[in-house]
């Protein structure tokens, strides 16, 4: 409910481009039935059936990524997209999935009393390697978000500490010499000078290059570090608008607020933000229903998380567990991700809010991910009604016993 209100009033961009108020809002409660459709065929698949889908959604996935990244369409500078029968997707949100999916059936594998066994820690690296790489040379914000929940569920696995902290070590490592390469092969746009001609011939020579190929968004990814690390403080008259449009109208739209909002439809800033229904419907939020309306959406993802938690206290097997886990840490630090982008605490990252921003197949599949938390707890209870049937069976049979007795 609070997704369509308030993509219906943050799409006023939609609404003009289109000419028509009701367009852009019918189509998310289209996208919107469709998730709800699939999670209801989801929730009612067999828990034990997931484990076949695996190997496929791994290979459906991979083939997407190779697809994409020599053929993919490209939006606001990103290859992230594939079209299929004239819809696009992105295969990101497949990889997750089969991630996930895979990491918690080789720590079911592999459980023994003393924990996850050491071989599960290098068979899930092989498997982030061919899902993260990919991923991450042209959406690095959802590489760093599904190593994040790898490395969770790694914990909840109980993989040996010794090995995390090993991974934890080289991912630094990595980090940093990655970080180094964007500072030096990435140009901030937002800084740079008017080139002439022959500049201009150089710096496409120089692109051609193997490296900048791969790092081709290097110049994005060091304008977004640059500007979160400034600390230097701009006069509202030296402001530029037009170069940090998202940063600026976000802010504005959040300190305009004064706190209660200014009420469901009322916002000023969407039509503004370029990305007010997805990347930064958070701050639209904030705007119209202030901090109590922030404090609930928020609070709404920590009780995701939190009943996802006593789901998985209810497994009697490992498997069911360490999914939901894994599919409930994605959509919260995903949703985390954004909200920190929305408020200024984290650099731009074009990670949407789960659930809540208009969305396709990233809607769809976030409702699949919910279905599938849904599956594992209809057989939770009812392996825990079927526990208690039998536990009532056989004090009904002593006491018949102790009677006849």
């Amino acid at each position: 409910m609070i997704s369509i209100v308030e993509v219906y009033s943050a799409s006023s961009e939609l609404t003009y481009k289109k000419g028509n108020y009701l367009s852009p809002i019918i189509y998310h409660c289209a996208i919107l039935a469709a998730g709800l459709f699939v999670m209801v065929i989801t929730l009612n698949i067999k828990c034990k059936y997931f484990k076949l889908f695996t190997p496929f959604l791994l290979f459906l996935a991979l083939t997407t990524l190779i697809i994409v990244f020599l053929t993919g369409h490209s939006t606001n500078g990103a290859q992230r997209w594939i079209s299929v029968f004239g819809m696009q997707f992105q295969p990101s949100e497949i990889a997750k999935g089969a991630m996930i999916l895979a990491e918690a059936q080789i720590l079911s594998a592999m459980q023994t009393d003393n924990g996850a066994d050491k071989r599960a820690f290098k068979y899930i690296l092989i498997v982030a390697g061919f899902m993260v790489l990919p991923i991450a040379v042209e959406n690095l914000s959802t590489a760093v978000l599904l190593c994040m929940v790898i490395i969770m569920m790694m914990i909840i696995g109980r993989v040996p500490k010794l090995q995390i902290g090993k991974l934890m070590g080289i991912i630094m490592i990595m980090v940093a010499l990655v970080f180094a390469i964007i500072m030096i092969f990435g140009t901030d746009k937002s800084k740079e000078t008017p080139k002439t001609n022959l500049e201009e011939q150089v710096v496409q020579n120089k692109k051609s290059s193997t490296i900048e190929k791969i790092f081709h968004r290097a110049d994005t990814w060091k304008s977004r570090i640059n500007k979160f690390m400034s600390d230097k403080e701009v006069a509202p008259e030296d402001y530029d608008l037009d170069k940090d449009a998202q940063v600026a109208h976000s802010n504005i739209a959040i300190a305009s607020s004064n706190i209660v909002g200014k009420g469901p439809g009322n916002s000023v800033e969407r039509d503004f933000l370029s990305q007010a229904f997805s990347d930064f419907i958070y701050a639209i939020i904030i705007e119209e229903m202030g901090i109590e309306g922030a404090i609930i959406v928020a609070f709404l993802y920590v009780v995701l998380l939190f009943r996802t938690g006593r789901i998985a206290n209810r497994c009697e097997n490992n498997f069911p567990a360490f999914l939901a886990m894994g599919l409930a840490l994605m959509l919260v630090t995903q949703a985390i991700f954004n909200m920190l982008v929305a408020v200024g605490l984290a650099p731009v990252t074009g990670q949407p809010l789960p659930l809540v921003s208009k969305g396709g197949t990233s809607t769809i599949i976030n409702c699949a991910y919910i279905g599938v938390i849904l599956s594992i707890s209809r057989s939770s209870v009812k392996r825990e009604d079927e526990k208690e049937i039998s536990d009532d069976s056989q004090t009904e049979v002593k006491r018949n016993s102790q009677i006849c007795e």
